[in-house]
């Protein structure tokens, strides 16, 4: 298909583009903390977790922001993302692609995916939990280990399925200058799933919890 006949992009789409090319760092940052702020929100929706109440006299805005689901953490989630997430990203990706630049041989496509699982994933995964972990409220080094090491393999086997698979889709299927947006809403939809499963379980470990409480309350009046 000749240049001309390629159906054009959406104008929006063809903006976003051009700010990634003008300024590469800052719009990856604004689009993963903006991301990672609606992928908590979202998975709040999807899990049913309940609206936290607010005092009567609370402010209209207060009340919206509750009916919503967005909380401190959603706020929490758009600075990781936007310091911490995209930043990291940007820099062992770039220099990933830098080591390889101008090789297209299946062989170095190969040796970029090794690469890419073996030094970049790990990195990722451990800054992504301890990052967790921290949001979550964890107040000590030692909760935030905790949480690193229990999570670590399961998130990098995750990985290690997914992204070759994602790459060697977007090698064949997807252009080039696509392929940031591409991988973003990737990551977005796995994100939610994970964080919607994750908050799912707290719920029903929460619940669980509370009806031993119950139980062990009734016990204690019929005793």
């Amino acid at each position: 298909m000749s240049a001309s006949a390629a159906k054009p992009l959406n104008p929006l789409l063809a903006a976003y583009l051009a700010e990634l090319v003008a300024h590469p760092l800052r719009t990856k940052a604004l689009t993963t903390g903006s991301l990672s702020f609606l992928q908590e929100v979202l998975a709040s929706h999807l899990a049913g977790t309940p609206v936290k109440q607010k005092p009567k006299d609370a402010p209209v805005y207060s009340h919206a922001l509750a009916r919503a689901r967005i909380e401190a953490k959603s706020f929490k989630m758009f600075i990781y993302g936007f310091l911490v997430s995209a930043p990291m990203g940007h820099y062992l990706v770039g220099a990933l692609q830098r080591v390889f630049a101008g090789k297209t041989g299946t062989g170095a496509k190969v040796a970029q995916v090794i690469a890419s699982n073996l030094l970049v994933a790990p990195i990722q995964t451990l800054v992504y939990l301890a990052s967790m972990a921290i949001i979550n409220g964890a107040k000590s080094a030692d909760e935030v280990k905790k949480t690193v090491k229990a999570g670590f393999m399961p998130v990098l086997r995750v990985t290690w399925v997914t992204s070759p698979l994602t790459l060697v889709f977007a090698q064949n299927f997807v252009a080039p200058e696509l392929w940031v947006p591409f991988f973003n809403m990737v990551q977005f939809v796995l994100g939610t799933y994970f964080n919607t499963k994750v908050k799912k379980a707290r719920s029903a470990a929460e619940a669980r919890a509370r009806r031993e409480l119950e139980e062990k309350a009734k016990a204690g009046k019929s005793a």
